[in-house]
C-alpha cells in the first residue's frame, strides 16, 4: 500500500554506513552541496564529530580517528572536495568482503579421526620403510594400537579384518598383514554413554 504522505524506509535509498543512521547521511549529502570549500570543510569537521558521538565504541581503538574519516569519504560517494586531514584511498577496502574460505577436502585423517594423529604419521613412515624384520614389527604394534583405538571410540566393527583392510588401506597396500599371525588382545568394544548411565544410578 502507497499512502501519499508517508516515507517508507523501503522506499528510500539504501544508506552506505547504515549504523549512523538517516540523518547523518543527510548532513553528508548536505556538506557535499556547499559552495565553499571552507564551509564544506567546517560542516565536514561537525558531522564527524557527530559520527563520534553515535559510535563511541570505536574510540576503543587507536585509529578510531582515520575510520571516522573514512566512512565520511565512503557516506558522500567520494564527491565530498575537502582537504581531507587523512588518507582516505584506502577507505573503499572497509567495504569489500572477505574472500569465502575454501571448504576443507576430506582426508583420510578427517574420515577415520578415531586413528588419530600419531597413526597417520606411521602409515606414513611404514610407506617409505624397507622390507624386513623392524617394518613388520612397527607394523604389528601399529595394528594392535589401530584396534584399541577402534575399541576405545566405538567405530562400528573391531575385528581383526578391519584392522588389516585399513593397515592396507592407510599404506597404499605397502604394508598387508595376516591377521592370524598376530596376538590381539581381547579387547570388549566400549558401550556408549554406559559412563552416563552410571552416573544416574547413584
Amino acid at each position: 500500500m502507497d499512502i501519499k504522505g508517508l516515507d517508507y524506509n523501503t522506499q528510500r535509498e539504501k544508506l552506505i554506513m547504515p549504523e549512523y543512521g538517516r540523518e547523518i547521511q543527510k548532513m553528508v549529502d548536505h556538506a557535499i552541496s556547499l559552495p565553499t570549500k571552507e564551509e564544506r570543510m567546517k560542516c565536514a569537521r561537525a558531522i564527524v564529530h557527530q559520527m563520534e558521538n553515535k559510535t563511541p565504541q570505536l574510540r576503543d581503538s587507536s585509529d578510531y580517528r582515520q575510520t571516522l574519516w573514512d566512512h565520511l569519504y565512503l557516506m558522500s560517494h567520494k564527491q565530498l572536495d575537502i582537504d581531507w586531514p587523512f588518507d582516505v584511498s584506502n577507505a573503499e577496502k572497509i567495504l569489500s568482503k572477505p574472500q569465502p574460505l575454501a571448504h576443507p577436502k576430506p582426508n583420510a585423517q578427517s574420515r577415520q579421526r578415531h586413528y588419530g594423529h600419531l597413526l597417520m604419521e606411521v602409515f606414513e613412515k611404514l610407506k617409505t620403510m624397507p622390507e624386513g624384520e623392524e617394518r613388520d614389527e612397527l607394523a604389528r604394534i601399529t595394528a594392535i594400537q589401530m584396534k584399541r583405538d577402534l575399541a576405545s571410540w566405538g567405530h562400528g566393527s573391531m575385528d581383526d579384518e578391519k584392522v588389516a583392510d585399513d593397515l592396507a588401506r592407510f599404506t597404499d597396500g605397502k604394508i598387508q598383514i595376516d591377521p592370524r599371525s598376530i596376538r590381539f588382545e581381547r579387547i570388549a568394544p566400549v558401550a556408549q554413554n554406559e559412563g552416563k548411565r552410571g552416573k544416574r544410578r547413584k
